[in-house]
């Protein structure tokens, strides 16, 4: 029986490029394997992370950052959230007002988040108080909501955790890269 030989380079090119990229992506996966991000590797429980600015015509400058997980391990209890998330608020007359807050619970479902913390630096009356926010991760149309919208005042409310307005802020053009894990919820 006759074999067809490799003898045309470009044959034997295209036989070295295939040898060469299996063994690429061979090694490839057992680094995955050995850093513990392998396809079995859990992933977080939840997550909200990214920055957008508020559209406002006025010309309000308002920033909000995210950076809150829900380790693998608690996936049963959102309270055990944990990171940061911050806003800052330059009015057009050049007033500002900024608040950072430890992050105490995540809930998340789909594109949607709502984060809940106690805000632990500002120059606001929200310092020592609980906050939330919400956000619909939804591309180049990503909306927020925060808590303080309403009549109640700050200095008596006591927010719930994982509670929040719904998303009703429309997010500047441009402006939004926030990320959503969702949160799949374990019904045990």
């Amino acid at each position: 029986m006759n074999r067809p030989a490799l003898s045309r380079p470009r044959t034997r090119t295209l036989a070295l490029a295939a040898a060469l990229l299996i063994g690429a992506g061979a090694a490839g996966s057992a680094v995955a394997s050995d850093s513990g991000a392998g396809p079995d590797a859990p992933r977080e429980a939840a997550a909200l992370t990214g920055t957008a600015k508020l559209y406002r015509p006025a010309g309000d400058d308002i920033t909000f950052s995210f950076d809150a997980h829900l380790a693998a391990k608690d996936v049963k209890d959102p309270e055990k959230a944990f990171g940061t998330f911050s806003f800052r608020h330059v009015f057009p007359d050049g007033r500002t007002g900024t608040a950072k807050a430890k992050v105490d619970c995540l809930i998340t479902g789909g594109k949607v988040a709502v984060v809940t913390g106690i805000v632990t630096e500002s120059d606001t009356p929200f310092t020592g108080k609980r906050v939330g926010v919400s956000v619909n991760d939804q591309g180049s149309h990503d909306r927020l909501g925060y808590s303080w919208i309403g009549s109640e005042d700050e200095a008596t409310k006591k927010l719930p955790k994982c509670m929040s307005a719904a998303p009703f802020e429309k997010v500047k053009a441009g402006t939004g890269d926030f990320h959503v894990v969702p949160w799949q919820v374990p019904y045990e």
